[in-house]
This record gives structure tokens, C-alpha cells and sequence, in this order.
């Protein structure tokens, strides 16, 4: 059977981390900046951890 392939556009958008915890961009960060407060948009900087009803969907189609 052949290998399983990596979905290119989930592993551009995700990572893992060493402990095994997958983390995601936050959104609402790209564009309409300016009615959103400057705390805010720091906030958007930082990644999040998947939620757990997602974690077995993407970890699949990141092959791991």
C-alpha cells in the first residue's frame, strides 16, 4: 500500500509542537486593523492550540 501524502495546505497552516500539541494562527489579523483596538491585534500574533474536536482531522492530513 502506498505512503500516505502530507495535505499541503494543512501543513502550511499548522504545526507541531514537541509535546505533540498542534498550534494554529489566529484570525482576523489581515485586514479592517483599524476599528480593532492595538491590544487586540498583538494578541492576534500569538498561536493557539487546535481544539481537541479538530486535532484528529488535521493531524491526519498532516500525515503524523
Amino acid at each position: 500500500m502506498p505512503k500516505m501524502k502530507t495535505h499541503k495546505g494543512t501543513a502550511k497552516r499548522f504545526r507541531k509542537t514537541g509535546s505533540g500539541k498542534i498550534m494554529r494562527a489566529k484570525a482576523f489579523k489581515s485586514h479592517i486593523l483599524t476599528k480593532k483596538s492595538p491590544k487586540r491585534i498583538r494578541g492576534f500574533r500569538q498561536e493557539t492550540e487546535l481544539a481537541a474536536s479538530d486535532v484528529k482531522t488535521v493531524s491526519q492530513r498532516m500525515g503524523k
